[in-house]
């Protein structure tokens, strides 16, 4: 008796445990799906914080990717920074904001400039190498690079105040917004407000070298 026992059993039994099986496999496929999925989320989240993508990805960074965006697409161009467009109020709020960038740039050179130069650990050697590779060697690469680009027709021909803005941009001083980030970022304040004082200061000789034999190459 107990063997026919156990032989019913195990006849009744194997068919619904293979059903329930297969139902709970079934079941857990898509949730093996969305533990993958997740790992994998997990892991990019990892990568990007290695990379530190959050730190370059700051704000005044997205917002000159977003307006590149919308000025390549014609759509989205005719929607907000052509003079009739129907969003145009965004363009003009940021034109007004704006007019008053200069006067909080001197402000915050002001701000970052309160550590003093004297308080910095670079030594003069580091200071001078810094100076000397922002004002008296990239201004010469950049000139390179305006060149060769002439050259290969990426610049607007007979344009020359264009190229004059191009070359301009690699003589000037280190931006106020590198001694910003060091006060963001808690790192580094005094070293960077003891770089922008003197870059600046060395700055007002050297553009004025630079923006002559700019104005004898292109006028």
């Amino acid at each position: 008796v107990n063997k026919i026992d156990i032989d019913i059993t195990d006849s009744t039994r194997v068919p619904l445990l293979a059903a329930e099986e297969g139902i709970v496999e079934n079941r857990l496929k898509p949730l093996d799906w969305r533990s993958r999925a997740m790992k994998v989320i997990a892991q990019a989240s990892l990568l990007l914080e290695r990379l530190k993508i959050k730190q370059i990805l700051q704000p005044p960074i997205i917002a000159s990717v977003l307006a590149m965006v919308i000025g390549i697409i014609p759509f989205l161009k005719q929607l907000i920074l052509t003079d009739d467009a129907p969003f145009f109020f965004v363009t003009d709020s940021c034109v007004i904001l704006g007019g008053a960038m200069v006067p909080c740039i001197m402000l915050a050179l002001g701000g970052n400039l309160i550590g003093g130069p004297g308080n910095s650990k670079l030594g003069l050697r580091t200071t001078i190498a810094i100076i000397i590779a922002r004002l008296l060697i990239v201004p010469p690469v950049g000139l390179g690079i305006v060149t060769l680009a002439d050259k290969l027709g990426f610049i607007p021909a007979d344009d020359k105040m264009f190229r004059f803005i191009l070359l301009l941009q690699h003589t000037m001083p280190t931006s106020i917004l590198a001694g910003a980030v060091a006060n963001i970022r808690g790192f580094a304040e005094k070293e960077a407000s003891a770089i922008l004082f003197w870059v600046h200061i060395m700055a007002m000789f050297s553009m004025t070298l630079w923006i002559t034999l700019y104005l004898n190459i292109l006028f």
